[in-house]
């Protein structure tokens, strides 16, 4: 990206902006895009050496675009020599868009998609690849992988969500990556380069802010570094930061009549009573005191989804000599996250009406070793991370008890048999544990025949806990051991990969025609065990819950052989599977400023065992990738234009839903194929004025018919018309065959969550302003409509996402090494529509017609921040 300085003027490393954007410039720069950024360092863990840096402004002031240099391909390279769909924010970028997590760097990556239910778990989509689901801890593992450095940092229910801050740059790979990056990268790939230690000079800086969120409260942020060179050969880099995020969604005050029903039922001790068939009180989120027919939970409250976010990051560069390195880092995040991120617009606008606690408590550390030398002329590197991650989670689960009440005449009741509140709420406990190891080997870049190889190993392991409790609750039908709790979660999950890779370049005609082919073999082994269901008491003759431990054990639970605290292992499963993936490029280098290229490239996701143990598992998905691309500069450098088209074809998707009893569920939904084209526009247009833009279109649709069951090899049943069994039964009973009336989702259905184009514009101008440098910028961006399912009775039921747009405008000034910027984001106010969901199946949560305060059923959508002022002050030493 160019960026103008002023002769004389001290470079910064955060040229930190906000402020409205002169009415002229936003006129001249009206529509979607992009803009990159300046040079960062040459490799993820080296500064670039000072050839490899842009010349200075001449005293002319001429208008250039500055070098990117980005390691994609696992080797520094120019990001205009590169054949990949590319798409890289520099620090210099990031800090401008004021960016400070993952939903502020997404919205200006066209390619990239996502789902999200608060910080720390998104669900990130690539070019379409995208089937929705509900992101549950025993889902698919992730399309995209996530790096932090050389280190993957994806775990199953989304990325760890990185306080942005001292940051190189953010690469966005398209596309799948599966030779160089594997398993985790089937549609593509992000990576998080932090700036390392540097020896040449001590360097210090903080930032502190203030915001205001419309609708909402209060927030500020406060963050430094400090670069400490230790002799010639060493140094340390500390970073911290502390952010405090202003709640905006209102937990409203309100009531839930739970219906009262009348008949003949009579009680568990007596069914010749004739009395209520349900418990039929009042449950409410004001303060007060309970009854029998009343519950107080006194939860109600304005600006509820406040978060604040604590962390660090310590990393040593020591040069050994002048061949080897080593860079130990270790960092840290403590992020609590409090309410809810979804609203209900049955309540009001930002609003919802919960009553039981909300809130996650989200505490991961990695400590990573990346050592890089020299055996003669191949250059090594070994990076090693160790990752380990708590989240402590607490959710209403209010719905689901109200709706099958409501529908289905559900219910609780105490030690006396008496009906009770018959509301859930969730303590769930996750713990990741997460070691890789790659090793890799290059040959010198300036050979005419170059090789990248390594092995790479890795171990996830996730220890899950769900707990549904009903206050109250029996003990004759609650787990054993468990008091309160209706059903309990208790499994161990192991996801482990190994894997040898390489590619092999060749340069036919050098510096103009080059020819790559890589491939990789990978082995997986992917096992879950443990415990589910419901108590013996609640659920007598159940195929899973505490009837299992009976039937293995005896009715005694006394003798029951407990697993990590559950009365008994349920089941204990395992998926193996081995394969290859392939890859090949032909570039070719028309002149040393446009390059096009060819590549077809593969990417697979492996296969896994349900969370319900006793569904069978489903397979690994494959996706194949067609596509030609170029990139070019034109006028000195002034303006470059970049793009490609493809053709993928997604062989056999996973598609998670929710089952009966709220349980995840993953088939393989058959095919799907995505067209597309990326764009990505950066023009010099004046010394002073800087426009960039980027664009995706996509068509991700089904190519056969998705029917909603497996046959017996776990192959997705396609043909399906009106009147055929369903052999897995309904809903309510999975042992009652029905027919059914067609396909969920037939051939030609689009893809959820992918919009058919997305796009962003960034603007910026700098001028003087007295004896100040000053700057206004805009950044605009469009997210086409998208469909919130892939299942049509579901999509119907959820409704689509609308299309939306949105307008941040800033401006500052700055004077030798500190800056001051003010900013508007989402200037307009627009409530982004970024994913629907229910607590409960679709069709029960969502049921329209049923209960007079919901006519439409109760449907959450998650939103973007409101419009947000700030002000920003800066310094550098």
């Amino acid at each position: 990206m160019y960026r103008s300085r002023k002769p004389g003027a001290p470079g910064t490393r955060r040229a930190l902006s906000r402020l409205p954007l002169a009415a002229a410039i936003c006129l001249a720069v009206s529509g979607v895009a992009y803009a990159q950024d300046a040079a960062p360092p040459a490799t993820a863990d080296q500064q670039p050496e000072p050839a490899q840096q842009a010349a200075p402004p001449a005293p002319g002031k001429t208008a250039t675009l500055e070098t990117i240099t980005v390691t994609a391909q696992k080797r520094s390279e120019n990001l205009q020599k590169v054949p990949i769909s590319l798409e890289v924010l520099g620090e210099e970028k990031l800090d401008e868009l004021n960016v400070t997590r993952f939903d502020d760097y997404v919205k200006f990556l066209p390619s990239v998609s996502y789902q999200t239910f608060g910080p720390g778990f998104a669900q990130i989509y690539m070019r379409g690849v995208a089937s929705g689901g509900d992101g549950n801890h025993s889902g698919s593992l992730p399309s995209v992988g996530v790096y932090l450095d050389e280190q993957p940092v994806t775990t199953i229910q989304g990325p760890l969500d990185l306080h942005i801050y001292d940051v190189a740059r953010v690469e966005s790979l398209s596309g799948p990556q599966g030779t160089l990056y594997g398993a985790s990268a089937q549609a593509g790939a992000l990576r998080i380069i932090t700036n390392k230690p540097d020896s040449s000079g001590f360097a210090a800086g903080y930032a502190v802010e203030v915001n205001s969120v419309s609708h909402g409260g209060i927030g500020h942020v406060e963050e430094g570094f400090v670069n400490l060179p230790m002799g010639e050969s060493a140094a340390i880099r500390l970073v911290g930061w502390n952010q405090h995020d202003a709640g905006y969604i209102d937990n409203k005050p309100g009531d839930r009549q739970f219906p009262v029903r009348i008949a003949d039922g009579g009680t568990p001790a007596d069914p010749s009573d004739d009395v209520p068939d349900s418990w039929g009180g009042v449950l409410t989120n004001r303060k007060c005191t309970s009854t029998d027919q009343l519950v107080c939970t006194g939860r109600a409250k304005d600006d509820y989804n406040d978060v604040d976010t604590t962390g660090a990051r310590l990393a040593l560069r020591v040069n050994l000599n002048d061949n080897w390195t080593i860079t130990p880092t270790i960092m840290g995040q403590h992020a609590i996250a409090n309410g809810n991120f979804a609203f209900d617009e049955e309540v009001g606008d930002l609003a919802i009406n919960h009553f039981y606690k909300e809130r996650s408590e989200d505490n991961w550390w990695q400590a990573a070793l990346t050592v890089e030398g020299k055996i003669g002329n191949f250059d090594l590197t070994y990076a090693y991370a160790h990752l380990k991650r708590d989240d402590d989670v607490e959710s209403d689960y209010n719905d689901y008890g109200f709706w099958y009440d409501t529908l289905y005449y559900y219910n609780a009741y105490n030690d006396n048999d008496e009906f009770i509140n018959p509301s859930q709420y969730i303590q769930g406990k996750d713990r990741y544990k997460k070691d890789s190891h790659e090793l890799r080997l290059s040959t010198p870049a300036e050979n005419r025949l170059r090789l990248v190889a390594g092995l790479f190993w890795q171990d996830q392991k996730h220890d899950i806990q769900q707990r549904y409790k009903i206050d109250g609750f029996g003990a004759q039908y609650s787990i054993h051991n468990w008091p309160d709790t209706i059903w309990l979660t208790k499994q161990e999950r192991e996801d482990h990969d190994e894997a040898v890779f390489g590619e092999l370049s060749y340069d036919f005609i050098p510096d103009v025609l080059t020819g790559t082919i890589g491939g990789r073999h990978f082995r997986s082994d992917n096992s879950l065990k443990g415990f589910f269901g419901f108590s013996l008491g609640w659920f007598p003759g159940s195929s899973y819950g505490e009837q299992v431990c009976a039937d293995q054990y005896g009715d005694d639970p006394a003798n029951w052989v407990p697993f990590n605290g559950a009365p008994c292992e349920v089941f204990d499963k395992n998926v193996k599977e081995s394969g290859n993936l392939g890859k090949a490029n032909l570039t070719w280098q028309i002149t040393p400023n446009k390059m096009v290229y060819a590549t077809w490239s593969e990417g697979y996701r492996p296969g896994g065992i349900n969370r319900r143990g006793t569904l069978p598992p489903y397979l690994s998905d494959y996706l194949t990738n067609y596509e030609f691309g170029w990139k070019t500069s034109w006028g000195e450098n002034r303006f470059t234009f970049n793009g490609s088209v493809f053709h993928q074809e997604w062989k056999d998707f996973q598609f998670s839903i929710l089952g009966a009893n709220g349980l995840t569920e993953i088939k393989n939904a058959n095919q799907a194929s995505i067209d597309g084209l990326e764009l990505d526009v950066n023009w010099a247009a004046t010394y002073n004025l800087q426009i960039g833009a980027g664009a995706a279109f996509y068509d991700a649709k089904l190519t056969d018919n998705f029917c909603g069951w497996t046959d017996e090899n776990g192959k997705s049943v396609t043909v399906c018309p009106a009147g055929t069994i369903n052999p897995n039964g309904t809903f309510d009973d999975p042992t009652d065959d029905f027919a059914v009336d067609g396909p969920e989702a037939p051939d030609g259905t689009q893809l959820p969550v992918t919009p058919k184009f997305k796009g962003n514009l960034i603007a910026r101008y700098n001028f003087q302003l007295g004896s100040l440098d000053a700057f206004v910028q805009g950044a605009a961006v469009y997210v086409g409509k998208r469909t919130s399912d892939l299942r049509l009775l579901e999509r119907d039921i959820l409704g689509d996402l609308d299309a939306y747009s949105t307008m941040d405008l800033s401006a500052g000034v700055s004077r030798n090494n500190w800056t001051v910027s003010v900013y508007v984001n989402n200037v307009f106010d627009e409530r982004a529509e970024i994913s629907r969901f229910t607590n409960c199946a679709e069709s029960v949560c969502g049921a329209s017609g049923v209960v007079p305060e919901y006519p439409n059923g109760q449907v959450y959508t998650v939103t973007n921040q409101p419009r947000t002022f700030g002000i920003r002050f800066s310094q550098e030493f």
